[in-house]
This record gives structure tokens, C-alpha cells and sequence, in this order.
């Protein structure tokens, strides 16, 4: 790989008019199919082969008016049953019924409808019915609703809007993660002692994310992108573009600080730091491709959109770097003052990791495993509007309605029933509804329908608990047990969809996805690393300090977002239950920026054993110093960009930024710079073992550059004499 890298680097550096020109005409046609073609996100999830997906299918086929979403009208007055409030709220649901788009509203008013009006009389709430294409023109439907809903306020009352049409919030970029920005340009600055040199990975960062979100766009019209995709991609190919190019512009001012001709160590630094480059996106993508095995569609786009900002990550590193390398020929060379002294603390900080190497490892997986115990209390689920803002019209409707009618009103779940043919249908709705009312865990019925046809009977309960509460899913899993005993009895075949009972299900996917895709990633860790250093110790070793930042990374989030530490300072706007796909993108992206730091560490470490005769002592004191170097600003730079996510973060975006950002902490300044030179230490030459079996069956991806050192002294040594 080494070899093709070399000629392609130094292909770019010759040919870089034309590598630039080519870039800036890819970005600029990106930009214009996105402007021109995208068609913006959606945030409707399908969630094949599940229970509620099917039960929802079914509604949408034969009883199509309830298929779709629901709004709820929140009335608040100091008494809500005066004749005035009364007619207020009752012309206001009569206006709501005649928007376009929807198909039903319920009026809490209305003698067949149980407990719409809060017992202390102050709150009266309205549920509105949807069509299910709803989300086609979502802001003119709630636009129309608030403004049908005008007279509550006329008559002197308040009126909140909640529900899943409300539930809408789209992530945006704030002026906060430009903060992650500016700390990563700081942070490349000190670390080369030049702005040029700073300057170049910000702007093939920049490029490659902006390639990357107009190619998402791109895709709108083709794919259901929910709006978080872009702002993860936005994220990752941030932090990871900065990142590669970082590891090659080092390595490139390192040769030419000594002496070496600037296109030849533009192609050589494309050669060896960028096939660290190569390797560690390709574990990166690998691991977010695997989102797929959820079978969660939005999360599939998600992977494969975040994945796709890392390759173009790579392609820009190994392309446009050095072609701008090229423009910028000798002036990147460091004055010689500038490397005199860069190695003593990293010196320094080795010698004291691996004085009594036993005593640094049990001190590093005892306080990692101690970040790791709140781990334990980790519940999962999907947001709903008690995320959002305080000062959002969706979450005070949310907390009025939690507030005067218990948690499980904001939870409702909806009972399909198949009816038995020749049966009388309202007969069997109401014993039905009656059976189904009885159930621990159920707060009441708040309505019950049969369609047209007299063949599905609709239940909608209402929960005792909330929507991401343990008594939620296990009367959804209890309604679902019972469906043998109500078939028998009867002749009713079961189902329950609705918003909660799709969020438990993904919930439930989620969760039973974690143990096969850990499995994987940690398998797969094992092989790729154990192809790169053809090593058995130094895999295994990698494996398990991943599994110690995935812990701790765990932890914290649990401790922010459940136990609520410092959860007014990071802007978490309510303790409970983090977002269910959280724990997976976390595992997959955490891997592949875990391989990228095992490997821009070691990688070196490696080089320099090969090519000194074996001496492991001395060939880690050589490679963690011209390694660790790069690893501690690539760390600090990924740091600053995931924590720049969480302040001001959307709330699905929120705690994958934090879980991110103190994985990489983690990973970086204590297993890698700490736990790693200390096992390496320990294990001496021993570090470096694999059986001759294993070393022919594994394949040679030559990350060190060995491949093109040879190549290169082959080409120095002059031509035998005829």
C-alpha cells in the first residue's frame, strides 16, 4: 500500500493545479445538485419486521384516519369549564377540524370522552388526528393549527401545542461549535509553531465536510435523511478530517526538517502516515457501515452518511494535502529551533509510565473502571418532547400535560384489533376496551373505534408511566403476551403501534444489536490489528483498552444525563432515559477513532523495532516520542470539536458529543499515552510474538512503510557491472 500511496502522493504534488481544480469543481457541483435537487430532510421513521411497524401498516391500510400523527391543544385557564372557556376551546377544535390535513379532533368536552379535563378544572386538552402524510408540509399544518386555535387566548386562556406533529425540532449549527474550531486551530498552531502549516488541515476539513453535507442533500429526494444525519456527518468529518491531515502535514515537516527535498517528502509522508490514514478510516467506515446490522433504517443512512464523510476525509488527505503541499513547497520547513527540545517532556512522561509498568496498568483500569460504574443505571430510549426547551411550546405542553393528567397521557399507545366476521362490532370494542382497561400498568381508556368496514377495532390506552418508563414497555410486551388468550376468547388478533410502542421497539432492536455488533468490532480489532503488527499481545491489548473507554464513556454519559451532574452547565434539558441509538454510534465510531490512535501511536513504535534490529526498549522510547506528539493535538483537536457539539446540541446530537468527546479523552490520554507504552514495556520483545501459522495466513498491509523503505534502497544502490 506504502508504494502506491508514494506515487500517488507524489502525483498530486506535481499535477496540484489540476488536483485542485478537480476538487473545486466537485465541490462546486455538489453544491449545485444540492441546491437544485435536494428536497430537505424527513424525520419519518419506518422500522421494518417490528410489531409496531406492522400494527401501524395495518392502520394505514383499513382505518386510514388514524394512521397518521397527532397534535395535541393544551387549554389552560384558572377554570376551564366556564361557559366562556368552553365555547373558546370548542369553536377553536371546530376551526382545527377543518384545516387541511386533518382528520379528526377530539373534544374533551364531549360526554363519551374520559378524562380530557384535569381534575383541579385548569387544563382541557384537545387531541387532533392527522392524515399520514402529514410530514409533507408540516409547517403550514402547524402553522394553520395555532392559528385556528386563536380564540383560547382571545377568551383569556393559554394554549400550548404538543404531540408528534409538534414534536418537531430540527438540529441546526450554532455559533457554539465554531468554538470547537477555533480551539482546533489554536491547538495546530502550537503544535507546529506556524500558521501556514495550521491552516492547511482546517481547510481540507472544511472541504471535505462541505463535499460531504451537499452529497447528503444531494441524496434527499432518493433517501428518508432524518435531519440528524447531517449534523452527526458534520461532526465526525469534522474532527477526523483535521485529524488525518494533522498526522501527515507532522510528518512531512518532520522530513523536511531534516533535509529532505519537499516533493519527495510530500509523496513519502503520503506513503507512510497516510497509510495510517487509509487504515484507520477504513476501520472508522467499517464500523459505521456496521450500524447496519440494527436492520434501523435512519440509523443505516446515519452510518453509511457519516461513514461517507470519513472516506471523503481520507480521498481529500491522500489528493488535495498534497497537492496543496505542492503550492506551498519549502515554506512549511520548521526553523531549526523549533525540534530541538519537542521531545523532552514526551521523554520525560515515558520514563515515569513505564518505571514500575505493573503499578501504571492496575492504577489506569481501576480508575477508568470507576468512571465506568455508573454505567450500570444506562437506560435507553427515544426523545420526545420533554427534551426540547423550556421555552418551547411542545415542551410546556408536554409538562402541563404530565403536570394534570400523569405521565402516560404524553404515551399513549394505540390497540389494533382484527374483528371475527358476523360479530357485533361495538359489543366486542367495549369488552374489549374493558379487558384491555383492566391491565396493570394502564391509567384508563381514553377512546375506542371500529373503522367502515366493522372489521378493526382501535383501542388507544393511556399508560400509568411515561413513554420511556420500565411500566411502558412491559404493558406493551404484556399486551402482546395476552394476544393468545384474547384470540381465544374473542376470535381477536392484537397489535399495538403508536409513537411509544415504536420507540420501545427500536429501543428493544437497539439494545439486542449491541452484544453481535460488540462482538464484531472487537473481532474485527483483533484481525486488522493483528494484520498490522503482526503481533498477538499488541491487538489484544488494544481490544480491551477500547472496551475501557467504551465503559467510561458510558459512565459519564449516565451521569450527566441520568444522575444530572453538571446538567445545568452542558444545558440537558431533563434527567432521564439518553437517546436509544446512542451506545451503538458510540461503539462504532469510538472503534475507529480508537484504531487511529492505536495505530498513529504504535504505528511508529513498530517502525522504528523493524528497522533497529529488534530492540523493543529502544524502539518504544524512539516511537512514542515522534508519536505521541501528534496523538496528544489529534486528541485535544477531537475533544474540542465533540465538546463544542454538547452545550447547545440538539438533544439526539447532545449525548453522542459528550459520549464522544470524553471517549477520546479517555482513549487517548490514558490507555493510549499511559496504559499502552506501559503493557509494551512490560511485554519487551514479547510484545512483538506471532506464530508462523498466523503470520502467513494474515495479510501484509505494511502501515510502517517497510514495503517502500526497501524499494527505495533498492533504487539507491548502483547497477551491477556486465
Amino acid at each position: 500500500m506504502s508504494t502506491l500511496l508514494y506515487a500517488l502522493g507524489r502525483r498530486a504534488y506535481r499535477g496540484r493545479l489540476v488536483v485542485i481544480g478537480v476538487w473545486v469543481l466537485v465541490l462546486a457541483g455538489l453544491a449545485a445538485g444540492a441546491v437544485t435537487l435536494g428536497s430537505g430532510t424527513s424525520e419519518e421513521f419506518r422500522i421494518p419486521g417490528t410489531a409496531s411497524q406492522k400494527a401501524l401498516d395495518t392502520l394505514g391500510d383499513r382505518f386510514p384516519e388514524l394512521a397518521g400523527g397527532q397534535a395535541q391543544v393544551v387549554a389552560v385557564a384558572s377554570d376551564v369549564t366556564t361557559p366562556e372557556m368552553k365555547k373558546a376551546v370548542q369553536s377553536s377544535l371546530a376551526a382545527v377540524s377543518k384545516v387541511d390535513g386533518v382528520t379528526a379532533v377530539i373534544d374533551p368536552y364531549n360526554e363519551q370522552v374520559k378524562g380530557a379535563i384535569s381534575q383541579d378544572r385548569q387544563v382541557a386538552l384537545g387531541t387532533v388526528q392527522v392524515e399520514s402524510n402529514w410530514r409533507d408540509d408540516s409547517d403550514a399544518l402547524r402553522d394553520s393549527i395555532e392559528k385556528a386555535a386563536e380564540p383560547i387566548t382571545a377568551a383569556g386562556g393559554q394554549v400550548e401545542f404538543g404531540g408528534e406533529v409538534f414534536a418537531v425540532s430540527l438540529p441546526s449549527v450554532t455559533p457554539t461549535e465554531g468554538i470547537g474550531v477555533v480551539v482546533a486551530l489554536i491547538v495546530l498552531i502550537v503544535t507546529f509553531g506556524s500558521i501556514l502549516a495550521a491552516g492547511l488541515p482546517l481547510i481540507t476539513a472544511l472541504v471535505g465536510v462541505g463535499a460531504t453535507m451537499a452529497a447528503i442533500w444531494l441524496f434527499t429526494p432518493l433517501l428518508d435523511i432524518s435531519s440528524t444525519v447531517p449534523l452527526l456527518a458534520l461532526m465526525i468529518g469534522l474532527a477526523v478530517g483535521i485529524d488525518y491531515a494533522l498526522l501527515i502535514v507532522s510528518r512531512h515537516r518532520d522530513q523536511l526538517r531534516d533535509g529532505l527535498d519537499p516533493e519527495e517528502s510530500a509523496a513519502r509522508a503520503v506513503a507512510k502516515a497516510g497509510s495510517a490514514v487509509v487504515f484507520a478510516g477504513l476501520t472508522v467506515i467499517i464500523a459505521l457501515v456496521g450500524l447496519a446490522v440494527a436492520r434501523i433504517p435512519f440509523l443505516t443512512v446515519m452510518g453509511v452518511a457519516a461513514a461517507g464523510a470519513v472516506l471523503v476525509a481520507v480521498l481529500i488527505a491522500l489528493t488535495l494535502l498534497p497537492a496543496l503541499l505542492g503550492l506551498l513547497g519549502a515554506r512549511l520547513t520548521p526553523k531549526p529551533a523549533q525540534g530541538k527540545e519537542r521531545h523532552r517532556f514526551a521523554n520525560a512522561w515515558l520514563s515515569t509510565v513505564i518505571r514500575i509498568p505493573v503499578v501504571t496498568i492496575l492504577l489506569v483500569v481501576v480508575a477508568v473502571g470507576a468512571l465506568a460504574v455508573p454505567a450500570k443505571d444506562l437506560r435507553l430510549a427515544l426523545n420526545d418532547n420533554g427534551t426540547a426547551a423550556s421555552d418551547t411550546t411542545q415542551r410546556k405542553a408536554f409538562d402541563l400535560v404530565a403536570a394534570h393528567f400523569g405521565p402516560g397521557a404524553n404515551a399513549p399507545l394505540l390497540v389494533t384489533a382484527d374483528l371475527p366476521g358476523g360479530s357485533d362490532p361495538q359489543k366486542l370494542l367495549a369488552q374489549l376496551a374493558g379487558e384491555l382497561g383492566g391491565l396493570k400498568g394502564v391509567a384508563g381508556v381514553s377512546s375506542a373505534a371500529v373503522n367502515t368496514n366493522g372489521d378493526l377495532a382501535v383501542v388507544a390506552l393511556i399508560p400509568t408511566g411515561s413513554a420511556s418508563s420500565q411500566v411502558t414497555s412491559d404493558l406493551v410486551k404484556e399486551i402482546r403476551a395476552a394476544n393468545a388468550d384474547l384470540e381465544q376468547k374473542y376470535g381477536v388478533d392484537v397489535g399495538v403501534t403508536g409513537q411509544t410502542a415504536i420507540a420501545i421497539d427500536i429501543s428493544d432492536r437497539l439494545s439486542d444489536a449491541l452484544l453481535p455488533f460488540g462482538i464484531a468490532v472487537v473481532g474485527l480489532s483483533l484481525v486488522l490489528l493483528g494484520a498490522v503488527f503482526r503481533s498477538i499481545a499488541v491487538p489484544v491489548k488494544a481490544a480491551l483498552g477500547y472496551l475501557l473507554s467504551v465503559g467510561a464513556s458510558f459512565g459519564a454519559v449516565t451521569a450527566v444525563f441520568e444522575w444530572g451532574w453538571l446538567g445545568d452547565l452542558l444545558g440537558v434539558q431533563r434527567e432521564g432515559p439518553v437517546i436509544s441509538f446512542m451506545p451503538i454510534i458510540l461503539m462504532g465510531v469510538l472503534f475507529g477513532l480508537a484504531m487511529d490512535y492505536e495505530v498513529f501511536l504504535v504505528a511508529r513504535i513498530r517502525e522504528e523495532f523493524v528497522h533497529n534490529g529488534g530492540d523493543a526498549r529502544q524502539a518504544l522510547r524512539v516511537g512514542y516520542a515522534a508519536g505521541s506528539r501528534v496523538v496528544t493535538a489529534a486528541a485535544l483537536i477531537m475533544v474540542s470539536v465533540f465538546t463544542a457539539f454538547v452545550p447547545e446540541g440538539d438533544a439526539n446530537i447532545k449525548p453522542i458529543a459528550l459520549a464522544l468527546a470524553v471517549g477520546v479523552f479517555v482513549d487517548a490520554f490514558i490507555v493510549r499515552m499511559i496504559l499502552v507504552p506501559a503493557v509494551l514495556a512490560l511485554l519487551g520483545n514479547a510484545a512483538w510474538w506471532i506464530p508462523g501459522w498466523l503470520d502467513r495466513v494474515l495479510p501484509r498491509l505494511d502501515v510502517e512503510g517497510e514495503g517502500l523503505e526497501k524499494k527505495l534502497e533498492h533504487q539507491k544502490e548502483p547497477a551491477p557491472a556486465s
